[in-house]
């Protein structure tokens, strides 16, 4: 089996450099290798009784299975989507319509992924409509500099009455900054409202732990294919769909076999050599943090320096559009990410750096990936001046 933990089985195309796989991971080779035979083996549909249904649900029972155990849960609270959005907005609306009776306002942090901002929303004006004289709300709760949510805002919006969901990330995709989960999931607790963790940017790079009841994951992230997503319910979370009734209950019409079975392996892979890949990881971006504010003038690094992700870190340029600095860099061969992790193909303001009260243009969003090596963090940090200076220039701003 291919070996998925060295940086030179996952070499970058010759003379290109991918720094953004936030979301968009390398394919890990075990994953790939996966997906091939569970393309030839669980090809079926696994819900039919013959052979070739029962071997494909095999493979997806064993997917189920391996998710489960890295993630600290039974196997029947386990569930695959088509995407990691499709789990968000499932989640969000499945959770407050059962708990309808309770009340509609969903309360999130301020620097939530747009998928769960946008059920968010979409839940409390159902329930507005549905609910004569509701007064069901979308209760967003602030953060401070480092991007970790308020805990005593937290606490006072999660405990009003009428609350029927809170979400609150595990971490954030786009600053790297690890959320108070514990705490947090003690106040959900004391006030009896189920807590959603979105973990995209978690599993794969840290433990997450069970500080959780409803639960999102993003294969893509952590090297596994990109069309599916995980979502994973506590047995005891009072839930109702919102769509029509089929055999799979939370994703009708099936379940992508190959990619289900392949992002499980690349899980099983990401979660044998984390703690290696951790200590390599966090060197680089320590290197990058340190450096970026040192090449550049006029920098604002963003995201708590210790409680963070290993391999995430961001940085903002004043006196730079995001677009032109992206292009610049991709014309140098260096392919970054810029504005919020999950709006960034339409290049909008960063809604999360906006929360945190930081510089939200000229942003620069750095995700290192299993691939990623020393020479290609001194090869960025040689060409950043450069690129910058350039874009300040066109501005005519290179002066200031």
């Amino acid at each position: 089996m291919p070996d998925a933990t060295t940086p030179a089985a996952l070499s970058s195309a010759p003379g290109r450099v991918h720094l953004d796989a936030g979301g968009s991971a390398r394919l890990l080779p075990d994953a790939h290798e996966a997906f091939t035979r569970a393309l030839a083996e669980g090809w079926a549909d696994p819900r039919r009784l013959h052979s070739e249904g029962r071997r494909a649900a095999s493979m997806l029972d064993g997917a189920r299975g391996a998710v489960a155990e890295a993630l600290g849960a039974r196997t029947e609270e386990v569930h695959f989507a088509p995407s990691h959005a499709a789990a968000q907005h499932a989640a969000v609306r499945a959770v407050t319509l059962g708990r309808r009776r309770v009340g509609g306002s969903v309360v999130t942090s301020a620097v939530e992924r747009a998928a769960v901002l946008e059920a968010s929303g979409f839940a409390v004006r159902r329930h507005r409509s549905t609910v004569e004289g509701s007064t069901a709300e979308h209760v967003f709760v602030p953060v401070g500099r480092s991007g970790a949510v308020d805990l005593d805002a937290l606490e006072s919006a999660t405990t009003a009455p009428g609350v029927s969901l809170l979400a609150l990330q595990h971490s954030n995709g786009e600053v790297g900054t690890l959320q108070p989960l514990a705490r947090a999931h003690e106040v959900a607790r004391a006030a009896r409202v189920p807590l959603l963790v979105d973990a995209g940017a978690a599993v794969g790079h840290v433990p997450v732990g069970d500080d959780w009841d409803v639960l999102t994951a993003d294969p893509a992230d952590w090297g596994g294919p990109g069309g599916t997503g995980v979502l994973v319910v506590r047995q005891g979370v009072r839930w109702q769909a919102d769509w029509p009734e089929d055999q799979d209950r939370w994703f009708p019409g099936g379940t992508n076999v190959p990619a289900a079975f392949a992002a499980a392996v690349a899980l099983q892979a990401a979660t044998a050599d984390r703690a290696a890949q951790d200590a390599r990881r966090r060197a680089l971006v320590d290197t990058i943090r340190t450096q970026v504010p040192l090449l550049v003038p006029d920098v604002d690094l963003v995201g708590d320096p210790v409680d963070r992700l290993p391999h995430v870190v961001t940085f903002s340029c004043l006196y730079v559009d995001g677009e032109a600095l992206v292009g610049e860099l991709d014309r140098a061969g260096f392919a970054v990410g810029s504005g919020s992790a999950c709006t960034s193909s339409a290049l909008e303001p960063s809604h999360v750096l906006a929360a945190m009260g930081s510089l939200t243009h000229g942003n620069v969003r750095i995700a290192l990936d299993r691939s990623t090596t020393a020479d290609d963090v001194d090869r960025f940090l040689a060409v950043l001046p450069g690129a910058v200076a350039r874009v300040r220039a066109a501005l005519g701003v290179e002066s200031l």
